[in-house]
């Protein structure tokens, strides 16, 4: 863990609650998550952790709470902005639980587009690339060196040129990371990134978040039930239930919540 981690959070998080008519997902949730830092979110199935991210992300907007991201000397209320405005302001990158690649461009193609709004800056909205003027032609180029960086990272450099959908799963996870890298987060939000993956996949995902974390100095936010992965990399753990939080702290001082143990678990018959 780097140091700095004693800064204002990346992330505040404040009586966050989602309805959907009379069902509750997500009850007066509230936690933070700090710069360099990896935050994990877990919990069984239906604790409404996919919920979380998506009203995070602005899929869905909260029926009551309070979301502030902070950084850069700037604050941004995430409850009241658009999903592209949360991606390209505050910049919170996701990824999500079923791989949404590109599957018909190449694996090159999706770390391009990814940054596409920086392009289209660069472009003047399409005069400055029309005619290929230097400012365009210099941001293209390190669009390019950009992608060629995070494919050497997730090690896709042999493949660039193979259409995204042909990858094995495991490298299409890893490229789905590399695109949202691509857009230059300050908070990476990854919902199951260890999904299907096997032990050593598994493991390679861990070295890649932790690297993330170390030398590229942004929050990682990610709900995860691979419990390997969890507990050998976050620095802070949030465990929802049933919508609400029941535990929060360090993976250790988690682990061993009674709490967390009855609601992966179940009670005991007499307790």
């Amino acid at each position: 863990m780097s140091e700095g981690n004693a800064a204002s959070p990346l992330l505040t998080v404040e009586h966050l609650t989602q309805r959907f008519g009379g069902l509750v997902a997500v009850s007066d949730v509230s936690f933070s998550a700090r710069d360099r830092e990896i935050t994990a979110i877990i919990g069984p199935n239906g604790a409404g952790k996919t919920t979380l991210f998506n009203c995070l992300t602005g899929f869905y907007t909260p029926t009551v709470g309070r979301l502030t991201a902070s950084h850069s000397g700037r604050t941004w209320l995430l409850e009241r902005m658009e999903a592209h405005e949360i991606a390209r302001q505050a910049r919170v990158a996701r990824t999500f639980q079923n791989v949404r690649l590109f599957g018909g461009m190449s694996v090159l193609e999706n770390l391009i587009v990814a940054q596409h709004n920086k392009l289209m800056a660069a472009s003047c909205f399409t005069l400055a690339g029309l005619f290929g003027l230097p400012s365009y032609r210099k941001a293209e180029a390190a669009a390019v060196e950009r992608a060629r960086y995070w494919l050497e990272r997730v090690g896709l450099v042999d493949v660039a040129d193979w259409q995204a959908g042909n990858l094995p799963y495991g490298a299409q996870r890893r490229l789905e990371i590399a695109r949202a890298m691509c857009t230059e987060p300050r908070l990476l939000c990854l919902d199951e990134p260890a999904a299907g993956l096997n032990p050593r996949e598994s493991a390679d995902l861990s070295e890649l978040l932790l690297f993330i974390r170390d030398h590229h100095a942004i929050g990682v936010l990610l709900i995860e039930h691979d419990m390997s992965v969890v507990m050998q990399i976050s620095d802070h753990v949030v465990v929802l239930d049933y919508g609400r939080k029941i535990s929060e702290g360090p993976s250790a001082q988690v682990r061993n919540d009674p709490a967390v143990i009855r609601a992966y678990l179940g009670e005991e018959e007499g307790a």
